[in-house]
């Protein structure tokens, strides 16, 4: 199971951030792919390797399969204890054999082809997760922005996120809601935060360790909500099949909510 709910990214060359990142969010992404410069991978894949850190709470960032820096990155990785990489833009199913057996996979799904795949990534047993980036979907459509001007998702981001999130639910892996760029734009990611945690995302990738308490106070339910799972469940022990509490038809639908809300509260106390 992937820490929840604020995966907090990191780039991979600067090692003096590392523990600080750990101790602000609930996991770390190690970032060797987008956040490093090519001149400056080979330094970071040493980082990785003197990185003294929980291999639990540790997700590496790697590069694209079939490329240089990926075998390069897989082989730094043999050298350590993280076992847990997530494929930047990942496309196929087949293609994720290159990686070893060894590791646990997040799949990146970040471009048109990726989110396409979304299903048949989810479906791979090594998968153990899903992840949808915005910037770089649009880009691969040739656009120019994923976001409207109110600072909105446009609608391929918003149908890219819901597919991505189908796929993982349906296969039983985690969901991992994209990152929000404006760091200055609280709200938006309270917004935004609130609805993955409301939709069934698992968890918030997020760049900032700012961004880390406004994740978690949105992922996790309200006091009032809390009371009320814990209120309904423990009357549908003595109450089998459909009944009404509080004047709302209870089902099984309504239980799962409720069970949700208190595993989510546990997750998040």
């Amino acid at each position: 199971m992937l820490p929840t709910p604020a995966l907090l990214f990191c780039p991979a060359d600067r090692p003096e951030r590392f523990g600080k990142a750990l101790e602000r969010a609930d996991a770390v992404i190690l970032d060797l792919e987008d956040a490093v410069g090519h001149d400056r991978k080979t330094a970071a894949r040493g980082a990785v390797i003197d990185a003294d850190l929980d291999p639990f709470r540790v997700i590496v960032r790697v590069n694209p399969v079939g490329t240089e820096a990926f075998a390069a990155d897989m082989a730094t990785l043999s050298q350590t204890d993280f076992r847990t990489v997530m494929i930047a833009k990942a496309e196929s199913a087949k293609a994720l054999r290159a990686v070893d057996r060894r590791f646990s996979i997040v799949a990146l799904c970040e471009t048109a082809r990726g989110v396409a795949a979304a299903e048949k990534l989810a479906a791979h047993d090594q998968v153990v997760g899903l992840m949808w980036g915005a910037e770089d979907l649009v880009a691969s459509l040739g656009g120019t922005s994923s976001r409207k001007g109110n600072g909105r998702y446009r609608d391929i981001a918003r149908y890219a996120r819901a597919r991505v999130l189908l796929a993982a639910g349906a296969q039983a892996k985690a969901a991992i809601d994209a990152v929000h760029l404006d760091i200055a734009d609280v709200k938006g990611l309270a917004r935004e935060a609130a609805d993955a945690a409301a939709s069934g995302f698992t968890a918030t990738a997020c760049i900032h360790p700012s961004q880390v308490p406004v994740i978690r106070r949105a992922y996790r339910p309200d006091e009032a909500t809390i009371a009320w799972a814990r209120s309904l469940l423990a009357v549908a022990e003595d109450r089998p099949g459909v009944f009404t509490h509080e004047g709302r038809m209870v089902d099984e639908p309504v239980l799962r909510h409720a069970r949700s809300v208190m595993d989510r509260a546990a997750l998040t106390a």
